[in-house]
């Protein structure tokens, strides 16, 4: 199994560790909810070394990418990130993944259980492209720096004007010698910051930023996956292995706003025909009745009918309430019958509510 060069440092502070995606990563430090309530309060940071960072360089980069990704990356300015999906023919998704355009090459940060699989189909496009790959994930340290108070914090211990850095928008350059780029961006529905580091470097930056201020001081605590899930959840952001796979195109899933389906890429040919007929079943939220949790796989049905089926489900800490995510067919949403999720042999109400259930500010 792999480990981040953060391992030791999450061992030291007693975190409980789990295999994800072929890497022992936290779960949590202190609990889920105390971590989820302290990123959408004040500012936690996660470890998210285990997703790759694949470099690119060389004059075929810009035509390899928007020949692989459903987003128009020849937009993407110097400095500006985006969220792309990777499809195969079928129109499936491989990964959903942020491509990164800098000066002299481009960098491409995808999840940790496709890195093998992304890598190997991003080979086989290069040939015959004069395009050179450079894979950083397991010599380099990703960590997300979330929550209202993240922007304030990590101004008054890191030289870099981050403040000034948009949403999507990325900064890189040197500190005493090392290189960094630091993203604005995140997966938890608030505002923060994504930073790359070296190895090295990456544990003493971890060290430094979560140093105790004293009871007075807001600090940046450690969190992990477990928070990370429940706020991505209640930001209605779609995660790899429940709302996203290769049996799912993303019209579907609610990502038509990252698809140009007036340009050629691997799978347009299938998703223009879904957006002219309009997707069989789409990505919907549900608020159930009651604090029972509707876990990935449970059925829901109007009636006695099955009617789809959930992909990830939470009691949100935020709104105290059980919501899921869920794929419903089409035709019975427009019906409007009442749903109900099934949970150990018992139907429970639930109500559809547009996503995102919870938004910064509101």
């Amino acid at each position: 199994m792999l480990t981040t060069p953060l391992y030791e440092a999450h061992k030291r502070i007693g975190a409980r560790l789990i295999d994800f995606g072929g890497w022992e990563m936290p779960v949590m430090y202190r609990g889920i909810q105390e971590e989820h309530v302290y990123t959408r309060t004040a500012s936690s940071i996660f470890d998210v070394s285990h997703m790759g960072r694949l470099y690119f360089t060389g004059p075929d980069t810009e035509a390899l990418l928007q020949h692989v990704c459903t987003r128009n990356v020849s937009k993407l300015k110097v400095g500006r990130s985006g969220y792309s999906h990777i499809c195969n023919e079928q129109g499936g998704i491989l990964d959903d993944v942020i491509v990164s355009r800098y000066e002299d090459k481009w960098l491409m940060v995808c999840n940790a259980g496709n890195r093998e699989k992304i890598v190997a189909h991003l080979k086989q496009h290069m040939q015959g492209r004069n395009v050179k790959m450079d894979d950083t994930t397991t010599q380099s340290v990703m960590v997300a720096i979330q929550g209202p108070a993240t922007m304030d914090l990590f101004a008054r211990h890191m030289p870099i004007k981050v403040g000034e850095v948009a949403r999507y928008g990325f900064v890189s350059g040197s500190y005493m010698g090392q290189k960094y780029s630091v993203f604005r961006s995140g997966y938890t529905g608030e505002d923060g910051l994504e930073v790359i580091l070296s190895a090295g470097t990456g544990v003493l930056v971890w060290d430094y930023l979560t140093q105790d201020g004293g009871q007075d001081r807001v600090t940046i605590k450690p969190a992990g996956l477990g928070a990370r899930d429940t706020l991505r959840l209640e930001a209605g952001m779609p995660l790899y292995g429940h709302e996203l796979n290769e049996s799912v195109d993303p019209l579907s899933a609610g990502c038509a706003w990252c698809v140009d389906l007036e340009k050629e890429f691997i799978g347009a040919s299938v998703l223009r025909k879904i957006a002219a007929e309009g997707p069989r079943r789409k990505l919907t939220g549900l608020v159930l009745e009651g604090k029972r949790i509707a876990r990935q796989g449970a059925k829901v049905f109007t009636g006695e009918t099955e009617a789809g089926i959930v992909t990830s489900g939470t009691l949100s800490p935020t709104l105290e309430k059980s919501i899921a995510i869920a794929y419903i067919d089409s035709a019975r949403l427009a019906s409007g019958d009442k749903l109900s999720v099934e949970i150990k042999d018992q139907r429970i109400g639930a109500a559809v509510v547009p996503l995102p259930f919870y938004k910064r500010g509101s």
